[in-house]
């Protein structure tokens, strides 16, 4: 079914593919990794949370990454052989742009277009819920005590509590730390090597938990003093108020669950994560024709047309989901047409200079030939 000639054109591509593919990994990794640290620096992540939650970032995003990759490795191939003339002398061997789009669709699309499937539909939604979950941790130990910072004293409920800490950690585990509470008409002072902070979801008050210190209960000027050890001291200090629950990301949600919905912002979900493989076929329909066979003609104009199709079709993705979310297109239309017209775009703009309009053209010329030599012998 497959020649030689297939199996070339799928090694060229496929080499490409895959250099394209681990070049804007790279690119991406570099700039992920630089923003996780960001988020080290700040306290709103673990250190030992880094490798792992970039890697859950990596499988978020790869399914964006294969469309492009594949739009460029076919361009690049494809340009490639028309330079080396070997498009020419393929065509001159009767192997033309069907037997191109035959081989690139069968050999390449589909597996391509699968493995983005695998990642868009199952693996997308698992790794951004765990981003998530992660976030949320985080948020506990880390994020909810970024405004504090060590060697500062802290002032709360009107001058009844004043909190001291000496240092921060890495974990955002505390040390050092001073607590001189006057509130109900009673001095305590709570001294500790450590502890830990968190706000309490349901309230929003700031719960310190002392470890391993001492209690010294009494009024200044006062013989009265109690004066105690502890294995484990908590103090509540209170907040602003309830915080509102975070509110969970449609994009955590499962495609099976996406699929079952009738709102208009979950189908927008899960027509964006379907666009990713079927964008695929559309990019592969739409790069064959945009390379010249000949290296002779000028490719620019082809090449502008390729680099305009490109960008106009992730920006009219973002659209398009967009008006269907926002109710601006009927539910009917759906999210997908941009791909379409793209397609139909393009190949309106290449129709007279595509192959089947030359052989149409060729035929009618030869027959017009025929019918004119036919009369003076008449």
């Amino acid at each position: 079914m497959f020649g030689i000639v297939d199996r070339y054109l799928f090694r060229e591509v496929s080499k490409a593919f895959a250099a394209i593919v681990v070049v804007l990994l790279l690119i991406v990794i570099s700039l992920m990794f630089l923003r996780t640290l960001e988020e080290v620096n700040v306290g709103g992540l673990s250190i030992d949370l880094v490798f792992h939650y970039l890697r859950l970032q990596i499988v978020r995003d790869t399914s964006s990454l294969l469309p492009p990759a594949f739009f460029l490795a076919m361009l690049v191939t494809l340009s490639r052989l028309a330079r080396d003339s070997e498009l020419i002398a393929m065509n001159a061997c009767g192997i033309g742009p069907p037997r191109i789009y035959r081989t690139l669709l069968l050999l390449l699309a589909i597996p391509v277009a699968l493995l983005t499937a695998w990642f868009a539909l199952y693996l997308q939604p698992e790794a951004a819920a765990e981003i998530q979950e992660i976030r949320l941790q985080q948020k506990e130990q880390a994020t909810q005590i970024a405004g504090l910072q060590p060697g500062r004293f802290y002032v709360e409920e009107q001058g009844d509590v004043v909190v001291y800490i000496g240092e921060i950690d890495r974990r955002k585990l505390l040390g050092d730390i001073f607590i001189l509470d006057r509130r109900g008409g009673k001095a305590r002072l709570v001294v500790s090597d450590g502890g830990q902070h968190r706000i309490e979801e349901a309230t929003g008050d700031h719960l310190v938990t002392l470890n391993q210190g001492h209690r010294f209960d009494g009024n200044p000027g006062s013989g009265a003093f109690l004066i105690g050890n502890f294995e484990e001291y908590r103090i509540r200090i209170q907040g602003s108020g309830a915080r509102q629950p975070t509110s969970s990301k449609r994009a955590t949600t499962s495609t099976v669950e996406l699929w079952r919905s009738s709102d208009l912002a979950d189908r927008a979900e899960l027509e964006h994560r379907i666009a990713a493989p079927l964008a695929i076929f559309t990019l592969a329909v739409l790069a064959i024709p945009l390379v010249n066979i000949s290296p002779r003609q000028k490719t620019s104009g082809r090449l502008f047309l390729a680099f305009l199709a490109y960008f106009s079709f992730f920006n009219l993705q973002r659209l398009a989901e967009t008006w269907l979310e926002s109710g601006l297109t009927p539910p009917w239309l759906g999210s997908l047409w941009y791909q379409f017209a793209i397609l139909v775009c393009v190949y309106l703009i290449l129709l007279p200079d595509s192959f089947w309009i030359k052989r149409l053209n060729h035929r009618l010329s030869v027959r017009r030939a025929v019918v004119g030599g036919g009369d003076p012998g008449g």
